[in-house]
């Protein structure tokens, strides 16, 4: 009986910690676009170990590089590549601390600013994508509100089904 419970508890801690983790739009509601100031859009969220960048964008016209490191971004020099995407809908998986940089793959964007710097802290509290205290160029939108709203709901049942679960063990 003890080992059930402890694999029950093992199962939702790791589901508990999935569902915390945050999917951030690269962008905001403008997504992943050369008008958009990737700077100020970063500077207004909280990237944590377990989260989710998605780079939206239009296939064809961009594409996403992850550069090799803070040289490689500076210079835009997308020779030092250590990823490359271009489906227009990208996640990548923030599964370490650290900096990670991307920029677009497109010739002359990453010149012109289509680059991001992405600081991710360890630990596993909740994220926040999509500051409401960011530029007005990356506002939350009420689609973004109703997201994080959504997975505040999603980790809550998760939760609560956890302790379902686990009073039906000592039940039978």
């Amino acid at each position: 009986m003890e080992h059930k419970v402890c694999l029950v508890l093992v199962f939702v801690a790791l589901i508990t910690k999935e569902a915390m983790a945050a999917q951030h739009v690269v962008g905001g509601s403008q997504g992943w676009e050369e008008s958009t100031d990737f700077s100020s859009w970063a500077s207004g969220q909280k990237f944590k170990v377990g989260d989710q960048l998605v780079f939206k964008y239009t296939s064809g016209l961009h594409s996403v590089v992850e550069l090799g490191g803070k040289s490689a971004y500076k210079s835009c020099d997308l020779g030092t590549a250590l990823n490359s995407m271009n489906t227009g809908n990208d996640v990548v998986k923030l599964n370490k601390p650290g900096t990670r940089y991307f920029a677009c793959g497109t010739l002359g964007h990453c010149g012109q600013g289509m680059k991001v710097k992405i600081t991710v802290e360890s630990g596993t509290a909740p994220s926040t994508p999509e500051s409401p205290s960011s530029s007005s160029s990356s506002s939350s939108s009420p689609a973004a509100s109703s997201a994080s709203a959504m997975h505040s709901y999603f980790a809550a049942f998760v939760l609560l089904t956890a302790l379902v679960a686990t009073s039906l063990l000592y039940m039978f």
